[in-house]
């Protein structure tokens, strides 16, 4: 369960500033001019006396469109409670979310990182407009958490961050597993834990005729049991445990079951905690510092967490006004482990994290290493050594994290290449149980349907660099996530025998030996424009370095012949952020 709320400690306190109490509300309900203003908040549930309260928006991501937020409806009603509660007047509105495991392989899924825009623009929009004093936003699908925490920093008003919660693991057991499994994939796949993942690699394994189609449909019907965001350290809760360590969320926020009483105390308790922070004086900015930052990615490191947290927390970081670069990702990847053995390259699921005593130990564990920094001030009022003070270890026995003397790697899975291919960096995700090292020839794909379909039928073979480009941040637009080709490699067995490269990024479902985020990309010249079929690439994670293996005159000769390719959309959505987008190396971002 979260940490309640108490005053903040001398130490933090010595950083807060004046009271923040109805700081923007006032301007809105105050005098006899805003008598309009005051009747349109009677019509909705405001008594006269909560004209004299801090306001605090509750932004809700919930959503009938994915199981991620289908729940979030009731963690927004507990958050309004705790508010109140605490003296507030709290106000629920709506933003949007999509979702990735739906749309994933779609021309939808070039939405999806347009979404974080939109979720942050909307928060922002209403914020503004509305004249709240604070903030408490609940997210559960990819997006949402970055989209709610580039809104925080925007705005710098109190603010809280409430995760939606994991979901819990699908299974296939009884007579289900007797009458609709054969015998010989009853080992593999009855009384395991299921989840998404599954159901994407259970393609390529059908595609490979080690499913037929009544056991395909049945892993497909038993994944996803429920509400929660998908259950390994993919990229929801990467960002989730990334936000707690930022300092954003309350103790233990990331490590909660979607639906549980600890995951209600949790939205209760930041309705209230959002409270202490205005009284405090504490604002985003206060919290969301460099150092915050790099405990936030010493966490991601330790879990194991997602390619995406890097183009993530390079957007938070810029909404923060805070210098965070690629680079230093592999600073401090050079001496944080992975401890954490969980899917997709490891064995367990973010429930049984949650089972053993969630992210907290861990954190303290990263603290008494000199790992993190312990006096960044966060969201109890207190400091992060503060809040981990009384945390107590992992139970004797557990595997799932490990200690510094055994690490799943000793360094960080999370790899920035530069090299003639990526001169503006690329990110790769190397668990290091695919190897450090890759050479194979191109075979090269303009999108990421072609890819799929070469995959699934067998023209990639063992030896190859799948080549994925355009799909980038403009060319795409939107940087699509390329979970179902690399789920299909696992699938049909190729997951050591062929490496992927692409200027799209990957779900954090991904594992294999993938390289993402190539800056340039191929829709602005890049060199990833220019390969050809057959040529040799060369990945080297220890180096850190993706090179294309031809002399550097006929690269320069390819490139001087390139014309930029028309773009895929003219109107709408996708065209205006294809005009507005930064790089992936300066975390996507549109403002």
């Amino acid at each position: 369960m979260s940490t309640p709320v108490k005053a903040p400690s001398k130490k933090a306190a010595a950083k807060n500033g004046a009271s923040l109490h109805r700081e923007h509300s006032k301007l809105v309900v105050d005098g006899y001019e805003r008598a309009a203003s005051r009747a349109m908040l009677h019509a909705v549930g405001f008594a006269r006396e909560d004209f004299k309260k801090s306001q605090v928006g509750i932004a809700s991501t919930w959503s009938m469109v994915t199981p991620c937020n289908m729940h979030i409806d009731q963690l927004a009603r507990q958050a309004e409670a705790g508010t109140n509660a605490a003296g507030g007047k709290a106000v629920i509105f709506g933003t949007i979310t999509i979702s990735d495991g739906i749309s994933m392989g779609t021309e939808g899924m070039k939405y999806s990182l347009v979404s974080r825009e939109v979720i942050a623009d909307s928060i922002e929009t209403v914020m503004g407009c509305e004249g709240f004093d604070g903030l408490v936003a609940i997210g559960g699908c990819d997006k949402n958490m970055p989209g709610c925490l580039i809104a925080m920093a925007r705005m710098n008003r109190p603010s809280v961050f409430v995760y939606g919660g994991t979901i819990l693991p699908g299974c296939i057991t009884g007579v289900l597993a007797e009458k609709r499994l054969r015998k010989d994939r009853r080992e593999q796949f009855a009384g395991r834990n299921l989840d998404i993942v599954s159901c994407f690699e259970a393609v390529g394994a059908h595609a490979n005729q080690q499913l037929d189609d009544r056991e395909l449909a049945l892993i497909e019907e038993q994944a996803i049991p429920g509400a929660g965001s998908c259950g390994g350290m993919y990229t929801a809760n990467t960002m989730a445990s990334a936000i707690e360590a930022l300092g954003m969320s309350l103790p233990n926020s990331s490590a909660q079951n979607a639906v549980s009483p600890a995951k209600a105390a949790d939205a209760r308790a930041a309705g209230g905690a959002v409270i202490e922070l205005i009284k405090a004086g504490i604002r985003p900015l206060d919290i969301m510092t460099k150092e915050a930052f790099e405990n936030a990615i010493t966490v991601v490191i330790a879990l194991g967490g997602s390619t995406n947290a890097v183009l993530h927390l390079l957007a938070m970081a810029h909404a923060a006004n805070v210098g965070l670069k690629l680079d230093d990702f592999t600073r401090i990847g050079r001496k944080v482990p992975v401890l954490a053995d969980l899917k997709p390259s490891g064995r367990y699921l973010m429930s049984e994290l949650v089972a053993i005593g969630g992210q907290t130990p861990l954190m303290k564990m990263l603290l008494e290493e000199k790992l993190l920094h312990g006096d960044c001030l966060t969201v109890t009022g207190k400091t992060m050594a503060e809040n981990l003070r009384r945390v107590k270890p992992y139970p004797k026995g557990q595997d799932i994290v490990r200690g510094f003397d055994n690490p799943i790697k000793k360094d960080s899975h999370l790899v920035v290449l530069y090299g003639n291919l990526a001169p503006g960096g690329a990110v790769a995700k190397i668990s290091g149980k695919e190897g450090l090292t890759f050479s194979g020839k191109a075979i090269v794909f303009e999108n990421e349907q072609d890819a799929l379909a070469a995959i699934l039928d067998g023209r990639v073979k063992k030896g190859h660099v799948i080549v994925i480009r355009h799909e980038g941040p403009v060319g795409g637009p939107g940087m699509r996530e390329m979970l179902s080709p690399t789920s299909a490699v696992m699938g049909k067995g190729l997951g050591k025998e062929v490496a992927l490269i692409t200027d799209g990024r990957f779900s954090g479902g991904s594992h294999g030996f993938v390289v993402g985020h190539i800056t340039p990309e191929a829709a602005l010249g890049g060199p990833l424009a220019v390969i050809k079929n057959g040529d040799i690439i060369t990945i080297d994670a220890v180096k850190h370095v993706l090179t294309l293996d031809i002399p550097k005159a006929d690269l320069e000769a390819r490139l001087a012949k390139w014309k930029a390719p028309k773009p895929p959309y003219t109107r709408g959505v996708l065209a205006k952020y294809a005009k507005q987008v930064s790089t992936a190396s300066q975390g996507a971002v549109t403002d």
